[in-house]
C-alpha cells in the first residue's frame, strides 16, 4: 500500500491524495455487471502504526519521535502528524526532541510535509558548526513584549501572576539536592533570572540577571509528609503561600516546595513559576530538563544541556523592531474592521466595578477520555484542520445558541472573543529558534466568529450546519495576519497605531487551548502528578488583580495510562454571570463537541476549504459540490 500512496502521490497535488484506502478481493457488482457502490465498504481511518515500518535510520528516528510526543505505543512511516493528534504545541516539542537526537527540523517543515516518510526527506543533520550568535546577547535590559505591555495595562498587583507544575521526584532526592537541580536549571534558562524594574513613564523594564546570581537553595521549602503526596488542602495552602513569596521586582520568579516523604520513597516537588517566565510550552522544556540535571547531579557531574536556539531576549527585540515595520502596519485595517462595533457578550459589566480574581468563579469539567481521542484525530483529519479549530468553532456555536438562551443577544450574529495563542510560530529571522526557549511568549488576538444559524434539531443529529462552522472558522483563523501575532505589535508597541486599536472596544471572553499535556503516570520521576482530573498544571494571581474578562476558557488535554482527557478550565466574573450560566454554557459546548464528532462520521461531512487549495480559485461552495461530485461517483 506503501508504494500506491508515494505512486499517488508523485503525480496529484497533495489534497488529491486519500485519507484512507481500502483493499479488496474484487469490486461488487451489481446484477447487470455495473459497479455496486452501495455494497463498497466504508473506509476506516488508518490506525496508528498501521503502515509500513521505517526503512531508514532518519525514519527510525521520526516514528519513535512522534510516538514520544504524541504519546503512542507505535508510529508507521506513512503516518500524519495531525491525524495522530498533533497541534501546534507538540510540533515544537517534536522539533525540538529532533535537534537532541541529531536532526534538525522546522515547525513550518512539520506542517508542509507531515508524514514521517515525507519529513525524513526534509530533515537534515546538527552540524558542529554554531551559528553566528553575536547579535543574541541573552543578558541585560529586555524590551517588553506584547504580552508583558497587556499585563501592565491591566493595573493591580501583578506578583502573585504565576503558573505551577506538581510533579514527582526520585527516591532519595533530599532537599539540598533537589535545589543543586534548580540552581543549574536557573543558570540554564534565562527567563528564570528576570526581574522588573519600574521606569518613571510607568512602563516595566525587565531585566535579565547573569548566571549564578540566583541562589536557589533560598528559595526551596521542605514540608514533610507520610508518602510524598500532598493532600488537596495541604497543596493548595503551599501553593498559596508560595505565590505568595514571589517577587518579581527584587528577581524572585519562582518558588519551590519539596514534599518529601523521606530516604528511599519518591516525593513531590511544586514548582511556582511567575507567569513572566514560563508558559505552557516552557513546562515541555523544563520537565525533560529537570530529569536531565537529575540524572548529573545524582551521578555527580556536570550537566550537559540541549542548546537554547534564540533567547527571550533576542526574541522581544525582534518583535519591537517589527513592530515599526510598513508590512505590520498594513494589517491595522484588518484589525480594526474585527474590533468595529464589538459588543460585550456578558450584559452588565461596567468598567467602575471591575470583578478580581479573588471574587472570581471557577469551574472545572473533564470531557471523558472516549469522546476526546476522536476529537483529536478523527474530527480533524475529517476537516483538514487543526484541533484548534474545532474547538474553537464549538465554543462560537455554543456561545451562540446559549446568548440566545439566556437573553444576551440574538443567535446567529457574529461574536468577537480575544484568543490566546503560543507565539512561537513566527520566524521573524531565518535563524530563531524557539523551541527550547523558555519565558511567556502569548499572543493574544481578537477573532471575529460568524459559525452561522446551528439550532437545537441540528446539534442533535450532528447535522452539516456543524461541518460549516468549522469550516468557517478554519478559514477565519487561516485568514489572520502573521497568524494573530500583529494585533499585539500594533497595540502595544507602535507608538503610531498604538492609541487607534486602544481607543477601540475589546472582546470580553477570552479562548485558550494549552494543547496536550503528560498527565500522571503514577510514581514516574519528573512526570506530572496530580488527581487527573484537574490536572497537574495550576495557575494563580493576587485576590486584587482585576479580572481582565467577564468570562474565560482554558482548555487542556492530558495524555494518561488511559488516553487523552480533554479538560475545561471556565472562570467568570459573579455578578454579571451566575454560575448557573456558566455551568449551562460549559455543557452546551461539550454537547456541541460531541455533535461534531458525530457529525465528522458521516461519509458526506468534512472535505476541503478554500486554504487548503492555493493554486487554484475556488469559494466553499464550489469546492463542496465538486467534493459531492466525486464522492456520487465512487
Amino acid at each position: 500500500m506503501g508504494v500506491v500512496r508515494e505512486f499517488v502521490r508523485g503525480r496529484l497535488p497533495e489534497f488529491m491524495v486519500p485519507g484512507a484506502w481500502v483493499v479488496l478481493d474484487r469490486l461488487p457488482v451489481t446484477a447487470n455487471g455495473k459497479l455496486d457502490r452501495r455494497a463498497l465498504p466504508v473506509p476506516e481511518a488508518r490506525r496508528a502504526g498501521a503502515g509500513r515500518e521505517p526503512r531508514t535510520a532518519v525514519e527510525r528516528t521520526l516514528c519513535g519521535l512522534y510516538a514520544e510526543v504524541l504519546g503512542l505505543a507505535r508510529v508507521g512511516a506513512e503516518d500524519g502528524f495531525y491525524d495522530l493528534g498533533g497541534d501546534s504545541i507538540s510540533t515544537i516539542q517534536l522539533v525540538s526532541r529532533a535537534r537532541a537526537a541529531g536532526l534538525v527540523i522546522t515547525p513550518a517543515d512539520v506542517f508542509a510535509h507531515k508524514t514521517v516518510a515525507r519529513l525524513a526527506h526534509t530533515a537534515t543533520p546538527v552540524t558542529g558548526a554554531a551559528r553566528d550568535r553575536s547579535a543574541d546577547v541573552p543578558i541585560g535590559e529586555v524590551t517588553p513584549t506584547p504580552i508583558m505591555e497587556w499585563l501592565r495595562e491591566q493595573g493591580g498587583p501583578v506578583d502573585g501572576f504565576c503558573q505551577a507544575m506538581l510533579m514527582t521526584t526520585p527516591a532519595g532526592a533530599g532537599t539540598p539536592r533537589l535545589a543543586d537541580v534548580l540552581q543549574a536549571l536557573t543558570d540554564h534558562h534565562d527567563a528564570l533570572r528576570l526581574r522588573l524594574a519600574d521606569r518613571p513613564d510607568g512602563a516595566w523594564s525587565p531585566e535579565v540577571a547573569t548566571a549564578g546570581t540566583v541562589r536557589a537553595a533560598q528559595r526551596v521549602r521542605r514540608i514533610g509528609t507520610t508518602d510524598g503526596r500532598p493532600s488537596e488542602s495541604l497543596l493548595a495552602e503551599q501553593f498559596t503561600a508560595a505565590r505568595g513569596r514571589l517577587d518579581p521586582r527584587a528577581g524572585v520568579m519562582w518558588q519551590a516546595v519539596h514534599f518529601d516523604a523521606g530516604p528511599g520513597h519518591p516525593g513531590r516537588l511544586l514548582l511556582v513559576i511567575h507567569h513572566l517566565a514560563v508558559d505552557g510550552v516552557s513546562w515541555r522544556v523544563l520537565l525533560p530538563d529537570l530529569a536531565a540535571a537529575w540524572s548529573a547531579v545524582a551521578a555527580e557531574r556536570p550537566v550537559e544541556w540541549q542548546p537554547v536556539g534564540t533567547s527571550f531576549r533576542r526574541w522581544a527585540a525582534l518583535l519591537a523592531a517589527e513592530a515599526d515595520t510598513e508590512a505590520r502596519e498594513r494589517e491595522l485595517r484588518h484589525w480594526e474592521e474585527v474590533l468595529a462595533g464589538v459588543r460585550p457578550v456578558v450584559a452588565g459589566r461596567t468598567g467602575g466595578d471591575r470583578a478580581t480574581f479573588g471574587t472570581a468563579g471557577n469551574m472545572v469539567l473533564p470531557m471523558p477520555g472516549e469522546d476526546t481521542e476522536p476529537l483529536l484525530t478523527r474530527v480533524p483529519g475529517a476537516f483538514h484542520a487543526g484541533v484548534h479549530d474545532v474547538l474553537l468553532a464549538a465554543f462560537a456555536v455554543a456561545l451562540d445558541t446559549w446568548r440566545e438562551r439566556h437573553g444576551r443577544g440574538a443567535a446567529g450574529g457574529p461574536v468577537v472573543v480575544d484568543v490566546e495563542g503560543h507565539g512561537r510560530s513566527h520566524p521573524l529571522a531565518e535563524e530563531v529558534d524557539l523551541s527550547r526557549t523558555v519565558g511567556w511568549f502569548t499572543a493574544l488576538y481578537p477573532v471575529r466568529l460568524e459559525p452561522g444559524r446551528v439550532d437545537q434539531e441540528e446539534v442533535r443529529r450532528g447535522g452539516p450546519a456543524l461541518g460549516r462552522a468549522v469550516k468557517h472558522v478554519k478559514e477565519r483563523l487561516r485568514a489572520l495576519p502573521g497568524q494573530g501575532l500583529g494585533y499585539g505589535l500594533l497595540r502595544y508597541l507602535n507608538p503610531r497605531t498604538r492609541p487607534r486599536l486602544a481607543a477601540l472596544p475589546t472582546p470580553d471572553i477570552r479562548f485558550n487551548y494549552l494543547g496536550r499535556i503528560a498527565a500522571p503516570r503514577g510514581a514516574a520521576p519528573w512526570t506530572p502528578a496530580g488527581d487527573g482530573t484537574s490536572g497537574p498544571l495550576m495557575a494563580g494571581a493576587d485576590a486584587d488583580a482585576p479580572l481582565p474578562y467577564a468570562l474565560e476558557l482554558n482548555a487542556v488535554t492530558y495524555d494518561g495510562p488511559d488516553g487523552p482527557c480533554l479538560v475545561a478550565h471556565w472562570s467568570w466574573a459573579r455578578g454579571p454571570l451566575t454560575e448557573e450560566e456558566v455551568s449551562d454554557l460549559a455543557q452546551t459546548w461539550f454537547t456541541v463537541l460531541k455533535a461534531i464528532t458525530a457529525h465528522a462520521e458521516r461519509p458526506d461531512a468534512g472535505g476541503r476549504t478554500p486554504s487548503d487549495l492555493p493554486l487554484v480559485n475556488l469559494n466553499q461552495d464550489q469546492i463542496d459540490r465538486l467534493e459531492a461530485a466525486w464522492r456520487k461517483k465512487r
